[in-house]
């Protein structure tokens, strides 16, 4: 594909048509199977690579074409593109632990940049036309006390925080080089069902999954933590956007998130009162302790919400759950898992 000059570009139409191949990398994960089903709805043909490190068989559709492929593992990879031909990708696969980047700094650098870089070298080099990144609003502006937008300077402290601002900077060099066009969707706390509570998960699954226990919860610090928590099917229909609406540039990057701060004590209440009153309606009697509070965590952000305007002008998007309704829908979901 012949390299265009990145200030020549006007904006991208939309990509048309029904049917499209869409290959998900990450597919059968949290944020991922969410994806797939819009896709589904909307008339797409998803494919999933995942190595199922952490993703589920059981999120996805069975009629759902899967491919068992780590993205580190570039000729399997290669196999995928090939036999597949996507139209379109969705790039959701990521090691997604700050604490694990912090202890494998490498690590993190293999599946995030490697990972990464294999996925985009592939869609440029078998005529993909649109790529999809899954960044983080959360951890490249740092603390912040109103809602950061795009135009927000950049402060990654993490290896992850790095990992995700480099591989937007990759996106920009494929799109002046190769003429790819690139979005990177900066979410800030997602949450849901399907989130894996296990290892370095968001606090919502953690906690979920231990007061349906009965086990204790352990708020870190004074729990005076602002968080921006937006829903997993809003971030769900914002890339079903980004894949196939015009794009007002041929490289573009949105917050995902709702500019609303909840703090971890407020959550924490509203998780276990929800708790109960879905325990009840079971018939279980038992008593859902209330959280503790255990050592600050080093290195967390006192406050971290992200601005989403940018988003709305665009493609008129939006959050459509408020906290309580996703927190209801979550607990219920995690309460019927157990």
């Amino acid at each position: 594909m012949l390299s265009v000059p990145y200030e020549k570009y006007t904006a991208c139409n939309a990509v048309q048509g029904h049917n499209m191949k869409v290959l998900v990398t990450g597919g059968a994960g949290f944020i991922g199977s969410h994806i797939v089903d819009f896709l589904i709805e909307a008339g797409h043909a998803p494919v999933v690579v995942d190595n199922f490190s952490t993703g589920d068989p059981g999120n996805l559709a069975a009629e759902v074409p899967v491919h068992t492929v780590d993205i580190r593992d570039r000729p399997a990879l290669a196999r995928v593109f090939a036999s597949e031909q996507p139209e379109l990708v969705c790039h959701q696969a990521a090691q997604m632990s700050v604490g694990r980047s912090v202890q494998q700094p490498s690590y993190d650098a293999e599946v995030n940049l490697l990972g990464l870089l294999n996925t985009l070298e592939l869609a440029q080099s078998t005529g993909v036309r649109r790529f999809v990144f899954a960044s983080s609003g959360g951890v490249l502006y740092g603390d912040v006390s109103e809602p950061a937008d795009e135009t927000h300077p950049a402060n990654p402290i993490s290896p992850y925080g790095i990992s995700k601002w480099a591989g937007e900077q990759y996106l920009r060099f494929f799109t002046r080089e190769h003429g790819l066009e690139t979005v990177a969707l900066r979410y800030s706390n997602v949450y849901g069902p399907r989130q894996n509570p296990h290892g370095e998960a968001g606090v919502v699954a953690i906690f979920c999954q231990r007061m349906r226990r009965g086990e204790p919860t352990v708020i870190n610090g004074d729990g005076r933590y602002l968080r921006d928590y937006v829903y997993v099917t809003d971030v769900a229909r914002a890339n079903l956007l980004a894949l196939t609406e015009s794009l007002p540039a041929p490289h573009v990057a949105f917050n995902v998130g709702t500019g609303l701060g909840l703090d971890v004590n407020e959550l924490a209440d509203l998780l276990r009162r929800f708790m109960q009153q879905t325990l009840q309606e079971q018939g279980v009697t038992a008593i859902v302790p209330e959280s503790s509070h255990g050592p600050a965590r080093p290195g967390d952000l006192r406050s971290n919400l992200v601005d989403a305007s940018l988003l709305n002008r665009t493609w008129d998007w939006k959050p459509t759950w408020t906290i309580e309704a996703g927190l209801r829908r979550t607990v219920d979901w995690f309460a019927h898992k157990a």
